[in-house]
């Protein structure tokens, strides 16, 4: 299987698929389909065993919730309002049994446990005036790409290579960025879907030395008003399940946790679980 991710589409005479094939963190994605539900189903466990995928995940709808569990899928996570108002259930298949097994989940339990006893009424954050916030053009890819090289050594996409982050531009991702003293110091995407008016809040990042000032949320914020402006309400980021301090960014903005998906994928070293977290931007 080539290690670049690819997405692909299957039109036949009952069904219809859009798949994502993952070979670097060894998992194939349902992203959308309709038609014979049965027979769908089959093709996707087909095509992940011809890839040798360790993990399937489908984003299914609610009227078929019964025939995923029927086939053997069990729910991970859900976003509310993901198909134009209507729930997205995300189901998974294990084909292996180290993929199916995780020794943090407990103790990721009680990080949740914890982040829902924060105050929800934090000050503003004020980063000092040196720091600049600023829209990420092309111009920006080489810089964006260094940033993400020196905060993740493992990614679960080719964010350190500028032309990857280009193509993610000219398919509509939006990015904002910090500067300080001329360097991008924190940087944080939109991934937008048009068709099911969605996005996933992704890509956070902000080095070490920067990350006492609040960076973060002012970014996702202004991300959250770009998406508004374009009529987009349902907002989603998955964050890491041991990372205490990212996924309290998010509680603290609103979100609401959604579930987690078990060795998700490969970031810093190794497969990590990920959690879910949703936001209704209408609400705000």
């Amino acid at each position: 299987m080539n290690q670049t991710a690819s997405t692909m589409i299957i039109q036949e005479k009952n069904y219809f698929l859009e798949v994502y094939l993952d070979p670097f963190n060894k998992r194939i994605r349902i992203d959308d389909y309709r038609g014979n539900i049965h027979l769908l189903l089959a093709k996707a466990e087909e095509l992940a065993r011809f890839h040798h995928a360790e993990k399937l995940i489908f984003k299914a709808r609610a009227e078929d919730l019964c025939s995923f569990f029927e086939m053997g899928l069990q729910s991970e996570a859900i976003v509310d309002r993901y198909f134009l108002g209507s729930d997205a259930y995300f189901f998974s298949k294990f084909y292996t049994p180290e993929r199916k097994q995780n020794g943090h989940w407990i103790t990721e339990d009680g990080i949740i446990h914890s982040i829902y006893q924060l105050d929800t009424k934090v000050d503003k954050a004020d980063p000092p005036q040196e720091y600049e916030l600023k829209k990420a053009d092309e111009h920006c890819a080489n810089e964006l790409s260094q940033l993400y090289s020196q905060v993740f050594e493992i990614y679960p996409t080719p964010l350190h290579d500028p032309e990857y982050v280009k193509k993610t531009m000219a398919d509509g991702t939006i990015y904002y960025v910090f500067y300080h003293q001329g360097k991008i110091v924190s940087a944080a995407s939109a991934e937008v879907n048009q068709l099911y008016k969605n996005a996933e809040l992704t890509d956070c990042a902000t080095l070490k030395e920067h990350r006492k000032y609040g960076l973060m949320k002012i970014i996702l914020q202004e991300l959250e008003r770009e998406l508004t402006n374009q009529g987009i309400y349902c907002a989603y980021s998955i964050a890491r399940s041991l990372s205490f301090g990212m996924n309290a960014v998010l509680f603290q903005l609103g979100y609401k946790y959604r579930g987690r998906f078990m060795n998700n994928c490969y970031i810093y070293d190794k497969l990590e679980n990920m959690n879910m977290w949703v936001k209704n931007l209408a609400d705000c």
